[in-house]
């Protein structure tokens, strides 16, 4: 037996080169062909088991590059599977099964997203859709077995094709199992919706496609997608082919069968919905259509997959592809999944990284619990020694204390080894002198957000290190350039700002000050990246982007709430948007007097557009967490707070309240653009997206304003081209140019 057939029986024919579609295909005005899919093939082998009489079928679904580059359906891909099924159906004498694999360690992850943006008619949209149920139906139609070999990683229409055969196996070393596709903006369009919940269970199916998709599109490992039933059975992935096989005969054989749970189709399925009504309207308000869409699938589902109920189940899932395909959700997901997926992985502007230096040892300025969340991540990615200074020994004590603990933490949850942990443990150091700071390629200051203080500590630690030791600070709101202006060696100051909680949020504003070379900045993308964090290039500007562009908006809030608008009703304002959080909450997730700070350093910059809120002052001054406590009945404005809050007799509505704030998020965007403190549009939304938590629905921020109008209200123009991140439509206008000469790009 060959590698290349890893240890299956040998075929009894092999075909190749067959036609890539037959008379049964979709009809051709269906098969919507775009140039740059990248096709997924479909070959067939014909497997003589021993001991089973007849043939099994074996479909190996494969695009013909590596694991890097996963298997995907577009229309070409579909036609050939169905071409394969056409071709197994024909044969004589008849098969015993038909199964579906993967190429190695992928089976598939569903729709090819990048032929999406060409579909510019809702007739187009629900061909696709009903394209996929055609295909995968035979599988669930078939008279003859079915098997799904789930070897790897699958997800979307790959989970949706397996879900229609009859049965599946599933490799202990598949990396992730899942159904993406609310994240994105659309559903489960090819038979998920109907399919999953009468396997595992209505409150399963919500767990998978809604609240794991809805969480920053939490997977699920092969453990976690066997216990939910998704899978009748598991292989390890040193033999998962040939146990699969050997499995599926037993099935054919009568010597195994699978028994699959009973499914509550009364008050079960109807408290799992509301179950998923509440968890999509706690976090977007009816602002996101997918989810909702989902749900009444969903509840359509409830009649089970026989014929008479499964056919309308699929026609209304064509009918919500098609709808969602042409929103301008969909089309803002899919842009804010390009910026995630492509631009952060090749920030602009980044400098060669063949001038990157190396780091073998990094010093951090501080032990607090900044310090310490950044030492952890340090010593976890980059696995160099990492040593904390402080003047306070307890404080030192404390901040190395919490690193080991953190990592022995993670030692008893199992993500590594002892000898791991104990090694890593090892590069964790406390110092009270910056002298151990003198061999280290790399140091960061995370102390207090004060200029002299931080300018005191560059000029320390420059005293100590080498010349070609890297200067990073983590500092959320002050000048770069004043940090650095009275060192012997500014050019290697470079901002490296963090948001908390560090290990979460993946954000990364690296921030170039006047005299910042381009070494430093290599070198710091090139350590952001060890890190694991997508970087964006700023240029030292007050707030830099993320701080600046929410202490405006949140600005506008409490200027509301300053006028006499109540509490609430400000805060509830900006609900129809669906962020992950409201002002105020994030008021007291981020810290009053860090708010304040920040508005005090935008005010100093702008007084005209950054006011400072006397009410902010008197929070911070009464040493109030926010303005929100919490009882067994829920969420209450503090009495205390509402007691010291002054208030004007010019209360505004929650429409005005949006308006205002909207409104001044598109004036500081586009500010920010003709200043130059980020290159494009595109590089706005990406760290509100990765910095702030906003909403793929949204695409970020610009695309929203561009939506319902507030740029050209505003500024006169869109942000983005008309057609990007928004339903298809011809090209009109763009910001051009500043006159500095940093362009977005132009449609």
């Amino acid at each position: 037996m060959t590698t290349e057939n890893q240890g299956v029986p040998e075929s009894n024919d092999s075909t190749e080169g067959r036609p890539d579609s037959t008379g049964s295909n979709p009809p051709a005005e269906a098969i919507l062909a775009y140039p740059d899919e990248v096709v997924t093939s479909a070959h067939v082998r014909y497997l003589a088991v021993p001991g089973l009489d007849g043939e099994i079928a074996l479909i190996t679904i494969d695009n013909g590059l590596d694991h890097t580059r996963p298997t995907t359906f577009g229309p070409a891909g579909l036609a050939n599977l169905a071409s394969a099924m056409d071709e197994i159906e024909v044969r004589s004498p008849a098969v015993a099964a038909i199964a579906v694999t993967g190429k190695p360690f992928i089976f598939a992850v569903g729709a090819d997203l990048s032929g999406i943006g060409l579909i510019d008619t809702r007739d187009k949209a629900l061909q696709i859709g009903r394209m996929g149920h055609e295909v995968f139906g035979r599988f669930k139609d078939s008279t003859i077995p079915t098997f799904a070999f789930i070897n790897g990683a699958a997800m979307g229409g790959g989970v949706e094709l397996a879900l229609h055969c009859h049965y599946r196996t599933l490799s202990t070393g598949a990396a992730a199992v899942a159904l993406p596709e609310c994240f994105l903006g659309i559903v489960p369009g090819w038979g998920g919706t109907q399919l999953l919940p009468n396997l595992i269970g209505a409150d399963r199916a919500v767990t998978v496609i809604l609240d794991n998709a809805l969480n920053q599109n939490r997977m699920l490992n092969a453990g976690q997608a066997a216990k939910l039933g998704i899978a009748d059975v598991s292989f390890e992935p040193a033999d998962f082919l040939e146990s699969s096989i050997e499995w599926a005969a037993s099935i054919l054989n009568g010597l195994t069968s699978v028994v699959r749970r009973d499914i509550d189709r009364g008050e079960g399925w109807t408290a799992a919905l509301d179950r998923g009504r509440a968890l999509v309207d706690a976090k977007f308000h009816g602002a996101a259509p997918a989810p909702y869409r989902a749900l009444q699938l969903l509840e359509q589902a409830r009649g089970g997959v026989e014929a008479e109920t499964f056919l309308p189940g699929t026609a209304a899932e064509d009918e919500a592809l098609a709808d969602l395909l042409m929103s301008d959700e969909l089309r803002a997901g899919l842009y804010a999944f390009d910026l995630v997926q492509k631009r952060a992985n090749r920030p602009f502007g980044v400098p060669d990284k063949k001038l990157a230096r190396p780091v073998t040892k990094v010093g951090i300025v501080g032990a607090g619990l900044m310090a310490g969340q950044l030492a952890l991540l340090f010593t976890r990615r980059l696995e160099v020694p990492v040593v904390l200074t402080d003047l306070n020994q307890d404080r030192l004590d404390r901040g190395v204390g919490y690193v080991h603990a953190e990592i022995d933490a993670l030692l008893g949850k199992g993500r590594m080894s002892t000898d791991k942990a104990n090694r890593l443990k090892s590069l964790v150091s406390g110092s009270l002198t910056k002298d151990a700071f003198a061999d280290a390629d790399f140091v960061l200051e995370a102390v207090f957000e004060d200029l002299a203080v931080k300018k005191r500590v560059f000029a320390e630690v420059e005293a100590v290190v080498g010349p070609d030791c890297i200067l990073a600070t983590n500092t959320s709101s002050l000048s770069i350039t004043d940090m650095a202006v009275e060192l012997h060696h500014p050019e290697r100051v470079v901002g490296f700002h963090f948001f908390n909680p560090v290990a979460i949020l993946p954000l990364l504003e690296i921030v170039r000050g006047a005299k910042t070379d381009n070494a430093t900045l290599a070198t710091a993308f090139a350590v952001g990246k060890s890190l694991k964090k997508s970087c964006v290039l700023v240029q030292d500007a007050p707030a830099f982007v993320v701080n600046r562009l929410l202490t405006r908006f949140l600005g506008e809030v409490t200027t509301a709430v300053d006028r006499g608008t109540p509490i609430e009703i400000a805060d509830r304002a900006l609900e129809p948007l669906g962020l992950p959080m409201s002002p105020f909450i994030l008021l007291q997730l981020v810290g009053p007097a860090v708010a304040l700070h920040t508005s005090e350093t935008l005010h100093a910059a702008f007084p005209d557009r950054f006011g400072i809120s006397d009410n902010l002052r008197k929070l911070v001054g009464a040493g109030k967490a926010g303005v929100y406590v919490w009882d067994e009945s829920g969420q209450h404005v503090d009495p205390e707070v509402a007691a010291i809050f002054a208030a004007a007799d010019a209360p505004m509505t929650a429409d005005e309240v949006r308006g205002a704030a909207l409104e001044a998020m598109a004036q500081e965007i586009a500010l920010m653009l003709d200043e130059g403190v980020v290159a494009h549009a595109q590089d706005i939304d990406l760290c509100l997206l990765l910095g702030a938590g906003w909403p793929f629905h949204l695409g970020g921020i610009t695309p929203y304003l561009d939506r319902d109008g507030i740029s050209q209200k505003v500024t006169g123009q869109r942000f983005l081209p008309m057609g990007l991140a928004s339903a298809p439509a011809d090209a009109r206008y763009v910001r051009r140019a500043p006159p500095h000469g940093n362009a977005i790009a132009e449609w």
